[in-house]
């Protein structure tokens, strides 16, 4: 009898040799990070500033673009699920395709035809659909790429190293994004982002291949779809409420860089930088904390750590640009829960639900959904109700001013904490009357 029938793919993620398969796996989502940056931070500010595209216009072109890219989001879960049902390399072979529409599609988007740079109803136009061809391709192979490490199951500790790998290198492209356009121009973040994306499709071509679902795993009957599972519907809201919170701030960061702040244009990389690296640098001090706390309560700790961080940027005023450096470091701890800990409790729900190898897509496709759900509702809410109550940017008055520090410092703190409270209360405390919530050494009985 082969034994080593019942270890999962996960279990290569630990180990001597862990960093190759972790490499091969998650080098893939450097460039899918690298290109969410522009997408989602650095478009609105450039069209707003370089082609004076008006803030209510263009946030609801955002929304609409965002909103339409969120509701395909489910029907290709469910698509990358028929994919792997063919085989991996169906699954590798559409994601080959959509990486080279993304690539065009972010070409498009930076560089628009000069035609229409003079007239901003043909530009939005131009940029809405574009936008949502471009979102659509990197929903496909972000989604077949997160339900490929979805597939790979394992215990909690393992993973939250799966998701580590993915996020870690994730922020190094967050990183090499947030300096490179300064540093290099446009031009050429686009060609590295290509070269990126191409390397990163093939390590991924070689990464461990998830096996089929265990035959004997339980069957929840959840009616068709991931919303009859009620436990789904827990840990989703807590994930609609925590990344609404996150969103906000990052579709307004540039915006309070520039007005409240009024920082050099030479250290707005250094506040990006230093966040999504102090975020990089935390993940492997998440992770041992997992088997410790488990994955909620680690979560529960990083969304305090993150409250108690950020709320200090309601103070900040012009010439602030110091301390606000110190407050991107200690929040980009806090982020590294966010981006290792919920997939990976997805994932164990998968599993406990005998749904991994069957339909990670269609649960990954509504994930996906709220994630970008949140980016709109911050692009399209947000920036309209700015020009509402009088800031546009630009503005030194001290009215607009202080409505853009309450939009970026302290409603993302107040969303926060309605985040870590539906945490406890749906998800920590119903699992601790079940059981413990993560794996204790047991005594060995006589």
């Amino acid at each position: 009898m082969n034994t080593t029938a019942t270890f999962s793919p996960a279990e290569r993620f630990t180990g001597p040799g862990a960093w190759r398969e972790g490499l091969r796996y998650g080098l893939m989502g450097l460039p899918l990070a690298f290109v969410a940056l522009p997408l989602y931070v650095l478009l609105p500010n450039h069209y707003a500033r370089s082609f004076a595209v008006p803030l209510a216009a263009l946030g609801a072109v955002l929304l609409l673009a965002r909103l339409f890219d969120a509701v395909l989001d489910p029907w290709i879960g469910r698509w990358c699920d028929r994919l792997f049902a063919r085989s991996h390399r169906t699954v590798l072979g559409a994601a080959g395709v959509a990486a080279g529409v993304l690539s065009l599609g972010l070409w498009g988007l930076l560089f628009p035809p000069p035609a229409l740079r003079g007239d901003s109803d043909l530009l939005l136009l131009w940029a809405g659909l574009l936008m949502a061809l471009t979102y659509a391709a990197y929903s496909v192979a972000s989604v077949a790429h997160q339900a490929w490490g979805a597939r790979l199951g394992g215990t909690e500790t393992q993973r939250s190293r799966v998701q580590a790998w993915r996020e870690g290198l994730a922020l190094a492209g967050v990183l090499i994004a947030a300096v490179l356009p300064s540093v290099a121009g446009l031009a050429a973040t686009v060609a590295a982002f290509a070269l990126l994306l191409a390397l990163g499709w093939m390590a991924w071509a070689g990464a461990v291949v998830p096996r089929p679902a265990r035959v004997d795993a339980p069957q929840v009957d959840t009616g068709g779809s991931p919303w009859r599972q009620p436990r789904f519907v827990r840990l989703m809201a807590v994930f609609v409420v925590n990344g609404t919170a996150s969103a906000i701030p990052a579709t307004l960061v540039l915006f309070f860089v520039q007005d409240r702040l009024q920082a050099p244009a030479a250290l707005e990389p250094a506040f990006l930088a230093i966040y999504f690296l102090s975020a990089a640098l935390s993940l492997p001090l998440w992770v041992r904390l997992v088997p410790r706390l488990g994955l909620a309560r680690s979560w529960l700790a990083g969304m305090l750590l993150a409250v108690a961080a950020f709320v200090w940027t309601a103070t900040l005023g012009a010439g602030d640009a110091w301390p606000f450096l110190l407050v991107c470091a200690l929040s980009g701890l806090a982020l590294g829960t966010d981006l290792a800990l919920p997939g990976a409790l997805l994932t164990g729900l998968l599993d406990d639900l005998g749904e991994r190898g069957r339909r990670e897509g269609a649960y990954l496709g509504w994930w996906q959904f709220a994630a970008k759900l949140n980016l709109a509702l911050a692009a399209g809410l947000a920036l309209p109700l700015l020009g509402l109550w009088g800031y546009a940017p630009g503005a030194r008055d001290d009215s607009a001013l202080q409505t853009l520090t309450l939009a970026y410092g302290v409603l993302p703190c107040l969303l926060k904490l309605l985040a870590a409270a539906l945490l406890y209360l749906l998800i920590i405390r119903p699992a601790s009357g079940r059981a413990l919530p993560h794996p204790l050494p047991r005594k060995a009985t006589p």
